[in-house]
């Protein structure tokens, strides 16, 4: 087991990150309108490119691993696909964007590659998914449309393995999980527990949040075959289609707004309490298990308080950024009143897989967040029992 490494990328919100296939770059969106390529050198990331093409903040980006394309998302209703080509005065590499034919009349909220990296899913409040593939006579992608029975904004998207089937969790309290079938693109998938005829657009399953929060993240276990998806009423909902057998999970925590699955029997969850938490189980029960970041210990302390700006961590400085980022007069002590004992200081937006070891198991996940850090933990580093609500972990 080792400790996390915290990287302080910014002073303003992280809000995606998608690493590329050997995690030897990271392209973030810093609630701007660009997407920022860093690259690790020694012990910090360092940008290297700037994706410049939308008009307003992108809302996310993943990067396709296995033919190292990035897609991006944004509030002004369109999406990106950058792919590297020679320059044609330099030779050197550059990113190049792809116009996506969205078709959507209000913000794109959140995109994910396919399995097989040969169509996307982009989620949007236009009350629709945009299912986009590749047209290559007209050299853009194109999208059809799900739309059947969502109510509100749709917040986030995970395919299931199979590269068809497509799970969304929206503001209308529902996830469901639908057919994305292309049949141009796709071969004609197995059976699976979801069903056995999976024409586009068909809702395979339909779940509400318990107390009627938004779905704010959902996610397929490795097999495909159980659902995960977490709410703004507290709670986290692991759903088996076979019985069906839900399993409802209420914390007396701050809501999830991220999750992904570790192992077919482990989840990892993040969100407004700054904190990773971790979930297991089986079809007959799941718990909540612990935390990622031991808070009951010094290590958290010592390790938040290493995000500071090196050379400028003096008491004048200290006043000065207080004053301006807390609104406090005072001077540093003031600022502990209220610094967490979690390594995140703010809300984590997004948290993903970092490192795959053998048989698919996730060995390390990392998380950004609204306090512009970038985390890399070690998933079987849990602290069993340091799980506390974010106004209960101020310093004293």
């Amino acid at each position: 087991m080792s400790a996390p490494e915290v990287y302080s990328i910014a002073q303003t919100p992280v809000t995606c990150h998608a690493f590329n296939a050997d995690r030897s770059q990271v392209a973030l969106s810093l609630n701007d309108n660009n997407a920022y390529i860093y690259v690790k050198q020694g012990k910090e990331w360092v940008v290297t490119e700037i994706l410049a093409e939308h008009d307003k903040v992108i809302t996310s980006i993943d990067w396709a691993p296995t033919s190292n394309r990035i897609v991006t998302a944004s509030q002004d209703r369109n999406a990106y696909v950058w792919s590297q080509s020679p320059d044609p005065h330099t030779g050197t590499l550059v990113w190049k964007p792809t116009l996506v034919l969205l078709r959507i009349n209000r913000a794109a909220t959140f995109v994910r590659w396919s399995p097989n990296e040969d169509k996307f899913a982009v989620a949007s409040g236009a009350r629709a998914i945009a299912i986009c593939s590749f047209d290559p006579e007209n050299n853009w992608w194109v999208a059809k449309q799900l739309k059947k029975s969502i109510r509100s904004t749709v917040l986030s998207v995970d395919w299931h393995p199979n590269n068809v089937l497509l799970a969304a969790g929206s503001a209308d309290m529902k996830a469901r999980v639908f057919s994305a079938y292309i049949k141009d693109v796709d071969k004609r998938p197995a059976p699976t527990v979801w069903g056995e005829k999976l024409p586009f657009n068909i809702v395979c399953g339909e779940y509400a949040s318990p107390a009627g929060g938004w779905v704010h993240a959902v996610g397929f276990s490795p097999s495909g075959d159980v659902l995960a998806f977490a709410s703004h009423d507290s709670s986290i909902n692991i759903v088996y289609p076979g019985g069906p057998v839900i399993h409802n999970i209420r914390i007396s925590t701050l809501p999830h707004v991220t999750l992904t699955w570790t192992a077919e029997d482990s989840i990892v969850a993040a969100g407004h309490d700054c904190q990773p938490v971790v979930f297991s189980g089986s079809e007959a029960t799941w718990m909540l298990v612990g935390t990622l970041d031991d808070t009951t210990s010094g290590g958290a302390k010592s390790t938040a308080r290493a995000g500071s700006v090196g050379r400028l961590n003096s008491t004048a400085f200290n006043t000065f950024r207080n004053a301006d980022t807390r609104g406090h007069a005072g001077g540093a002590d003031v600022a502990a009143d209220t610094e967490l004992l979690t390594i995140h200081q703010n809300t984590i937006t997004s948290v993903r897989p970092y490192e795959v070891g053998a048989g698919g198991t996730v060995n390390k996940v990392s998380t950004s967040g609204v306090d512009g850090k970038l985390v890399v933990w070690d998933v079987a580093a849990v602290s069993v029992g340091g799980v506390t609500g974010r106004l209960e972990a101020m310093r004293t």
